[in-house]
């Protein structure tokens, strides 16, 4: 696995000897605090096939993660896992310093929200958003609970205002575009108040247009004083956007680099990632770009 410095050398050499003392007195005082997500030699195996192999992974407070891989790689086996949809062949797994198999995996599943268009599909078609928002309150696909609630109402306004959904609370779920369905499932896990939310490749099948204002979106949702840590879940460098502080890239079920942003995005780790020789250009600040360049082949 490819290991990275919290800074890169130029960025590090940037900093006053102050903000160096302070940076190790915070560092330390973090490491009292239990990591919201810790995975330690995490291993699935399905049908005799290994499918993730030793995965080490920690998410801090205020760090948000994007996951790259090609198909393949083990991305959906990880979220799976992390989720307890799928149960590990050996490993640990903690939420919140809390271990699955030791603790209630269904009260420990409360703290992390998930968006994934598999879960869409289940949402009936004349239900409107700000039911399919209050449904993510009680865990339920489809509020079919019947009982309005005053409080669970203005929280879900409040939670469509965050993924700046505000406007269409009272449309029904089918004449959403894919974007404004995406942003209310959003909502709907904010609901529950997670400390983690993982977005399950968000932008499929949303046009440029559609795309750049769902990641507007996002950007301000991490942005937020107590916005939850964000997994952004991607195969496009392009849709990691400035507040994503990390990155972790799977290679063949294994972890091939995690770190700062700017230290992972460097060609020789995409190119092994995928499979292909790539080179990458821009930065945490502009925007990423990645480029096959076909005189490698």
């Amino acid at each position: 696995m490819r290991r990275v410095s919290i800074f890169g050398a130029a960025a590090w050499s940037e900093v006053s000897i102050e903000s160096r003392a302070a940076l190790g007195i915070m560092l330390v005082f973090m490491k009292d605090f239990p990591a919201l997500l810790s995975l330690r030699g995490l291993c699935v195996d399905t049908g005799g096939v290994r499918i993730l192999s030793r995965v080490t992974w920690d998410i801090r407070p205020g760090e948000h993660w994007a996951v790259l891989g090609a198909n393949g790689s083990g991305k959906t086996s990880l979220l799976s896992a992390i989720m307890a949809y799928l149960t590990p062949s050996r490993g640990d797994i903690q939420v919140l310093g809390r271990s699955y198999g030791s603790d209630d995996w269904q009260e420990l599943r409360k703290s992390v929200g998930m968006v994934s268009s598999a879960l869409t599909r289940h949402i009936p078609a004349d239900e409107i958003a700000l039911d399919t928002v209050m449904s993510g309150e009680l865990a339920q696909l489809g509020y079919w609970n019947g009982k309005k609630n005053a409080a669970r109402e203005d929280v879900a306004r409040r939670c469509l205002s965050r993924t700046g959904a505000g406007r269409i609370s009272g449309r029904v779920w089918g004449v959403l575009s894919q974007g404004e369905r995406q942003k209310v499932f959003i909502a709907r896990a904010l609901a529950a108040n997670p400390r983690l939310l993982i977005l399950d490749e968000p932008c499929a099948g949303l046009d440029p247009v559609a795309r750049e204002k769902f990641l507007r979106s996002m950007r301000r949702l991490a942005s937020e004083k107590n916005a939850p840590s964000l997994i952004l879940v991607t195969h496009h460098v392009e849709e990691i956007f400035p507040e994503i502080s990390h990155v972790l890239v799977l290679r063949r079920g294994r972890v091939l680099a995690a770190g700062r942003t700017g230290d992972v995005l460097v060609g020789s780790v995409l190119t092994r990632a995928f499979g292909a020789p790539v080179s990458i250009t821009g930065d945490r600040l502009h925007g990423w770009k990645m480029q096959i360049n076909a005189s490698g082949h």
